[in-house]
Parts: structure tokens; sequence; C-alpha cells
């Protein structure tokens, strides 16, 4: 590894050496369209958000710019779980953000169940946004070589 990479990048990539990428699923939302829903529907942000999401989200200065990510997030694991919208409940993928800054996704529930039957063993994912746009790419990892089950589970 080069030297001038950070310490992150090292264990990310160690992390990494080995893992099969799984799925793939992507979403592009459109943050006013959310800023509407919530003040058209109150309580869509309990509906589909978790309590850890929303707390986060309502602490920032525009809260509908990163409950669009969250909501994108949502939607690309559905899809690389291979369902659309209704195959897992909302509150089963959950976005977190490590002391890092880094996005973490946390799967539970129905979603759990079908990242396992896919094989899935771990998540990775990227989050940006615009002024106008939220975009998310997550990545379903399995098991490589050196890896166990164990390893990355808890998504």
């Amino acid at each position: 590894m080069d030297a001038k990479l950070a310490p992150n990048t090292t264990v990310l990539a160690d992390q990494l050496l080995g893992r099969v990428v799984v799925a793939v699923g992507t979403d592009l939302v459109d943050i006013d369209r959310i800023r509407q829903t919530i003040e058209r529907q109150p309580r869509f942000i309990e509906r589909v958000f978790t309590e850890t999401e929303r707390t986060y989200c309502l602490a920032r200065k525009d809260p509908a710019e990163r409950f669009a990510a969250r909501f994108a997030a949502k939607e690309a694991v559905l899809k690389a779980l291979g369902v659309g919208l209704g195959g897992a409940d909302f509150h089963d993928i959950e976005v977190q953000k490590l002391a890092t800054g880094a996005p973490q996704l946390v799967i539970s529930g129905r979603a759990q169940e079908l990242a396992t039957a896919a094989g899935i063993v771990g998540w990775l994912i990227t989050m940006s946004h615009s002024d106008g746009l939220a975009h998310v790419l997550v990545a379903g990892l399995g098991v490589g070589d050196h890896d166990t089950a164990a390893e990355g589970s808890d998504g």
C-alpha cells in the first residue's frame, strides 16, 4: 500500500481483500421531492426511518438532504437484494455514521434474511448529494477465500 494513504484506507483494503461482490444496487432521489413528502406527510419520517436516522437527519441544517440520501440507500439495498419497495421493511435497513464520518449499513429482519439467502455477509455503501439530488451505491459482499461467515455478518 502507498505510504501516503490514510491508515483507515489500509484497514479497509485488508477487509476487502478476497471478498466477492455478490450484488449491487444504486438509487437517485430528488431532494425536493423528499422535502415535499415530509411537509405533506409528517409521519413519513417515522414510517421510513429508524430513530437513529431521524436523530441524525433532524440535527442537520437541511434534514431533507440526509433523509433523501438514506431513502436512496434503502432503495439501493432493496434493489441489490432483488426485491422492490415492500420487499422488506424500511426499518430493516439503517444507515449509521461511523466515528470516521463514513456511512455504514446495518441490516436486520427480512432484509437480513434476503441477504443471507443471497450469500451477502457485509455491505459497502457510498452516499453523495448535491443541491438537488442524492445518490447511493451499495455492494453486497460475499465470503472470499480467507473470510468466515462471521466476518461482516452484522452488515
